[in-house]
């Protein structure tokens, strides 16, 4: 299991697909499971961290995909005028009816500088 990502059962973490288990920016998103009284109310989070030098801007294609490989949800989220050392965190709702079996996929990430 990939260092970025819990056991079964617990937060679905993102997986940038880099080979090397783990992210490069300092970038984290989760699929986050809000749903209570038979509701179904699921996230998706992130938190990313500007360790250049320079103030950023960031942007990401997702996906999350169930257990038999089926695309259920996917978006473009961005984050502008991170400045350098800092933190930006953000959510948006999904259209996910479960975050059981779900892997959530980064499967686009960039950053450029912020003017």
């Amino acid at each position: 299991m990939p260092a970025n990502q819990p056991p079964t059962g617990g937060p679905q973490w993102g997986d940038r697909g880099t080979g090397a288990g783990g992210p490069q920016w300092g970038e984290r998103f989760q699929v986050d499971d809000r749903s209570a009284s038979g509701l179904t109310n699921i996230w998706l989070t992130w938190t990313i961290r500007n360790n250049s030098s320079e103030k950023s801007d960031y942007s990401w294609e997702w996906e999350a995909v169930g257990s038999d490989g089926t695309r259920l949800d996917n978006g473009t989220e961005i984050e502008t005028a991170v400045q350098p050392g800092q933190t930006a965190k953000g959510e948006t709702f999904t259209t996910l009816k479960t975050a059981q079996g779900v892997k959530l996929n980064i499967t686009d990430f960039e950053r450029t500088a912020s003017y």
